[in-house]
């Protein structure tokens, strides 16, 4: 739809590039609608996830965009050595998701999601480049409002954007996944479809299990990438968030029968699914920061080494209170202690490990009375010499839309330095601190 240019002053090459729509004789329209869109949306965006804009020509005199230049590789560099270990394919794609993520924050999907789209800082961190498909809340949908066919990249595009929908940013989580199994098996899940009828295959079908393809794909792996994939958009994650937090804690995964499947779909099921797309009406979408917003990830701080009992059913409380207006949320459960070391110990439950599992347990007793299942809710025990500053960067790292922390009982604030207060000080999310009545607390040992 374009080309692209690096740009060069008198002293050598500049830090940007210059984008220019093909037009002309034999392009298409959807060039010019595509500029169009790729203009508004990224003067609006900001943050590190996109390329930043420096300067825009208009499409009546000369059209040109001017954005920063992105020295790092992209994702099809990757691509092409695939299948990778396991461990890399969940460091590309945690970086992809958190990249999303804030991209649904401003209310931006992207749909037009595949790995030449994706390049990648020094640091690690994504960016998600060549937005002139996208879909923002708060701008007409030029190409919704031009054409009648299905708009994107084929082999990565949701079943609903094939129906139409374009403003659900479960569709940017399923192209995630069609990524995640090309990174895990080194084939595309559902090929390279050239017709509308085999496009539409997609909306009842399902793609080989990457198990039986390559037999080492572990579960944990296979289960996130089949739930980014699920048919109906219901049932993949509700936020780019949450397949971030578990890429990045995959030994928390719940593993349901889609982790251990090892052939696609029988025909029952694809029958419901065509039955499904038969009927399919799409309705309004409220803008995708609302969506993301129904399914947060909401840390609960939890003291392992205390015993107030009162403290912690009044944790339980807030979580519940929570669980109820937003059923979507995932509780992340956290504990910080003490460094150990890994010898020294006399006694094997005084070991580094031994304590880890030790306040892991505690952790999993503490969240029992919630009953919620096991894909809701992660335990994480985490080593600092300072707690506050351990929760801050957990909730940076991990994209928490909240944190509940209990306040400090009596005696305790000049023990531990006031954790509560520097984390509802410094934290990057909202922050509930809970107390529990004077009368109520029981003794701290």
């Amino acid at each position: 739809m374009a080309v692209i240019h690096r740009l060069v002053g008198p002293h050598g090459p500049l830090p940007l590039v210059i984008k220019i729509p093909r037009l002309g004789i034999g392009e298409s329209a959807t060039n010019v609608i595509s500029f169009e869109v790729e203009r508004l949306v990224l003067g609006v965006l900001s943050g590190p996830h996109v390329p930043r804009l420096i300067c825009t020509g208009d499409v009546e005199t000369c059209p040109y965009l001017v954005m920063e230049y992105l020295d790092g590789p992209s994702l099809e560099d990757w691509i092409a050595r695939t299948p990778l270990p396991p461990q890399e394919v969940a460091r590309l794609g945690a970086a992809v998701a958190l990249a999303l993520y804030e991209l649904h924050q401003q209310d931006v999907v992207h749909l037009d999601l595949k790995p030449a789209n994706v390049m990648y800082r020094a640091d690690g961190s994504a960016v998600l480049i060549d937005l002139g498909l996208a879909h923002h809340s708060r701008f007409p949908d030029l190409l919704a409002e031009e054409f009648r066919f299905p708009v994107g990249n084929r082999p990565y595009m949701s079943p609903e954007q094939i129906l139409g929908v374009r403003c659900d940013p479960r569709s940017d989580i399923f192209a995630l996944g069609v990524m995640l199994y090309e990174l895990t098996t080194g084939r595309l899940p559902f090929g390279m479809p050239t017709t509308t009828s085999a496009l539409r295959q997609r909306l009842y079908r399902d793609p080989t299990p990457p198990r039986a393809l390559l037999r080492e794909t572990p579960p944990w792996l296979q289960e996130i990438v089949l739930r980014c994939l699920e048919v109906e958009a219901a049932q993949r994650y509700a936020s780019a968030a949450q397949v971030a937090f578990d890429l990045s804690n995959h030994d928390q995964v719940a593993i349901t029968e889609r982790g251990e499947r090892l052939q696609r779909a029988g025909w029952r099921r694809r029958l419901r699914r065509w039955l499904w797309a038969t009927g399919f009406e799409p309705g309004p979408c409220p803008p995708a920061s609302v969506q993301v917003n129904v399914a947060p990830i909401v840390v609960v701080a939890i003291a392992t080494w205390l015993t107030n009992e009162a403290l912690f059913e009044a944790l339980r409380d807030a979580v519940r209170r929570l669980i109820a207006a937003q059923n979507q949320c995932r509780i992340a459960c956290v504990t910080v202690t003490p460094p150990e070391p890994a010898l020294g110990a006399e006694r094997p439950e005084n070991s580094a490990t031994g304590l880890h599992i030790k306040h892991l347990v505690q952790l999993r007793h503490w969240a029992k009375p919630l009953q919620l299942p096991e894909e809701r809710v992660t335990f994480h025990v985490i080593e600092s010499g300072n707690p506050a500053a351990a929760l801050i960067e957990y909730a940076r790292a991990n994209k928490v839309d909240q944190i509940l922390v209990g306040a400090p009982a009596r005696g305790l604030v000049r023990l531990r330095g006031g954790v509560a207060a520097q984390v509802f000080s410094e934290a990057p999310c909202s922050v509930t601190v809970v107390r529990v009545r004077p009368a109520d607390e029981s003794p701290v040992e």
